[in-house]
């Protein structure tokens, strides 16, 4: 993980806050973080404090993972050694990823031409016009790209690192961390970054959300706009309206995301069959849940059930 000056203490807390604890008691294995310093001497922070790091960036030597958890300055260049050792860890094979204004980062160093990417939004048009190769998409939470992973800002970077989790350990694992953490288990990358408006701690408000985990335990049933409104006691528009300010998208495709979720998790933790998965799910036929898959996470269901087989399937 890098540290410079001037970091901002919640995006330098985030990655050791998700593989940093020792969360062996749950059965959470111990990654070995270390900080590495992009700059000599004490580093400010924008909370107040300063920190010294054990480690400069002969630290990354191994490192199957590096983390850029943003960065000071969209319009500020990241410091040329910072930049070289980004590109040597990357042609030696380590994952690289750019939390929030990391972004910036590593499109600086080179690793993000012609790849898909994502950022903060309220810097989305500067990050575009100034890297015009890199293929950005302003809307989504983070981006997986394999080797080179980005993300949004704030709370994004926390779905990223939970998702970076995930992608190495399986759902069981990541969840547990989650929970720990008090926060949402899994958002699939795709999800909506900005939320125009939140919604209101109202009647319709307290409905809409308890209407939604209602809906989250019966993937199976078919849903529809009408039909969750009229359970919800909503009228159309409203639903609508309310939704989208609580998601950022459209049922469809909040629906698809959950059913994703729920699949993956069938496939980490039991030994049922596809046809059982998908018709447990709502996707209604293996096809449907092989399309999905290809679609939005790039792998089978049975590749993904052979990677992140938990190994207590049931």
């Amino acid at each position: 993980m890098v540290a410079f000056d001037r970091i901002s203490a919640f995006h330098l807390s985030v990655p050791p806050l998700v593989f940093g604890e020792d969360r062996r008691e749950i059965g959470v294995p111990k990654f070995r973080v270390r900080v590495c310093s992009a700059e000599a001497g004490v580093l400010r922070t924008t909370a107040g404090f300063t920190l010294e790091t054990e480690h400069g960036l002969e630290g990354f030597a191994g490192a199957g993972t590096i983390i850029v958890p943003s960065w000071r300055d969209p319009d500020e260049p990241a410091p040329l050694p910072l930049l070289a050792a980004l590109r040597r860890a990357h042609a030696r094979g380590a994952t690289v990823v750019g939390l929030c204004l990391g972004a910036y980062v590593l499109a600086e160093a080179g690793l993000l031409e012609k790849r898909p990417a994502t950022t903060h939004w309220n810097w989305a048009k500067q990050f575009a016009a100034r890297y015009p190769n890199v293929r950005l998409d302003p809307d989504v939470l983070y981006v997986d790209d394999g080797d080179v992973i980005t993300s949004a800002g704030t709370v994004a970077s926390i779905d990223c690192c939970l998702y970076l989790l995930r992608r190495r350990l399986g759902a069981d694992v990541a969840n547990r961390v989650a929970r720990r953490l008090v926060v949402a288990p899994h958002r699939q990358g795709g999800q909506a970054q900005y939320i125009e408006q939140p919604v209101q701690r109202d009647g319709e408000g307290d409905r809409l959300s308890s209407g939604l985990a209602w809906v989250s335990a019966h993937l199976a049933e078919r849903h529809s706009v009408d039909s969750l409104a009229k359970r919800m006691r909503m009228s159309r528009r409203t639903f609508t309206r309310r939704f989208r300010q609580a998601t950022g998208t459209s049922l469809s495709p909040w629906m698809r995301n959950q059913r994703l979720a729920a699949a993956q998790g069938l496939l980490e933790k039991s030994n049922a069959t596809l046809d059982e998965i998908a018709a447990a799910v709502g996707f209604g036929s293996t096809v449907a849940l092989r399309q999905y898959f290809g679609s939005m996470l790039h792998v089978s269901p049975g590749q993904y059930r052979k990677q992140f087989r938990t190994g207590r399937a049931r």
